[in-house]
């Protein structure tokens, strides 16, 4: 995993995984993952790109798919912190709409190599683990769903369909993992701004103001 991916605003998504070995081989377990997929990553891969021997993986991680489990339950944590964050923050619907979509893409394409692993390998858990992502997962979409059914009674939103529609934001934001290169010409935070502005627009509140010489730019394109 790219080491300047895991620092991008401050963030160290394994820093609660001790001890330095553990996290290592979690480390090289994101990578191979999202690079070969799970089913066609060996342990003996992961123990290979950590530095260590196929043993020694066995002594923090009782098998391949625990190791997916961990990456799983820390990436899902991380989503949960950052929606209710915004959610629960003072403001319109639409302000903590705008801060939940800018810092939720932010992070997928900050981080996408670590987020494609947690958001597209669930069906390889165990269906005891699995049953716990879902759970995380539905307490996710419980928070963008109670910003949109807040912004519809307050009048600032025009959304027929909110379960619809909050499966649709979700999805949009989730993707950017898929896609993301750090070598293309967007940064995270320009990501952020352009779907914030784009799911404001879809729930029929007006986007943020847009910067200094916009205007100038459309005319010349």
């Amino acid at each position: 995993m790219d080491s300047a991916e895991e620092t991008t605003g401050g963030y160290q998504p394994w820093s609660e995984v001790i001890p330095d070995a553990a996290r290592r081989l979690l480390v090289a377990a994101v990578e191979a993952f999202a690079e070969r997929g799970y089913h066609a990553t060996t342990t003996r891969d992961i123990a290979g790109r950590a530095g260590m021997s196929p043993a020694a993986l066995y002594i923090h991680y009782k098998t391949k798919e625990e190791l997916l489990h961990r990456i799983s339950r820390i990436g899902h944590d991380k989503a949960l912190e950052i929606l209710t964050s915004a959610a629960d923050r003072p403001g319109t619907a639409a302000d903590r709409l705008d801060a939940a979509v800018r810092s939720f893409v932010r992070w997928h394409a900050a981080h996408h190599t670590t987020a494609r692993v947690v958001q597209y390998e669930l069906d390889a858990l165990a269906p005891e683990h699995r049953a716990e992502i879902v759970a995380l997962r539905r307490r996710t979409d419980a928070a963008v769903r109670g910003i949109l059914a807040e912004g519809v009674a307050a009048g600032e939103f025009d959304v027929p369909d909110v379960p619809g529609t909050t499966l649709a934001v979700l999805s949009l934001c989730i993707d950017v993992a898929r896609w993301f290169s750090a070598a293309g010409q967007r940064t995270p935070d320009e990501v952020g701004a352009l779907y914030a502005d784009l799911v404001l627009r879809m729930v029929g509140s007006p986007g943020r103001p847009p910067g200094p010489g916009a205007d100038r730019e459309r005319v010349q394109k």
